[in-house]
């Protein structure tokens, strides 16, 4: 009786032990890992620079322009996002090649940044 007891006690705590941790993953627990996104206050050199930094340069560098795009200046990025081919590449509009090519979409933190900063004129800020 005595062993059997313990051999439930121990089934038991650890049917508890995992069952606790069923849903848990990482974006449940900590949907925003570095804050809310804050995608009212962007500016180019803050919010935008670095998103195009970490997605697109690596094709649209002004020494490797695929498609003739240049995203690695301001002033290449602002006539993409002023003749609208920024947010229908990110946005993965129809008509538009989805961007990053290849990989998965933006964030929609992200593409929020994005469409904030078109909206406001797509500003060298």
């Amino acid at each position: 009786m005595n062993k059997t007891f313990k051999c439930f006690a121990i089934l038991s705590s650890v049917l508890l032990f995992l069952g606790g941790c069923y849903n848990d993953n990482e974006y449940d627990l900590y949907p925003f890992p570095s804050g809310p996104c804050d995608s009212t206050s962007v500016s180019y050199s803050t919010s935008i620079a670095p998103i195009i930094t970490a997605n697109c340069n690596v094709c649209h560098s002004t020494a490797n322009p695929s498609g003739n795009v240049i995203t690695d200046t301001w002033e290449g990025l602002n006539t993409q996002a002023l003749n609208g081919n920024l947010w229908g590449g990110v946005n993965w509009e129809n008509g538009y090649i989805p961007m990053p090519k290849d990989a998965s979409k933006l964030s929609d933190c992200d593409l929020a940044k994005i469409k904030n900063w078109i909206n406001q004129g797509a500003p060298n800020n």
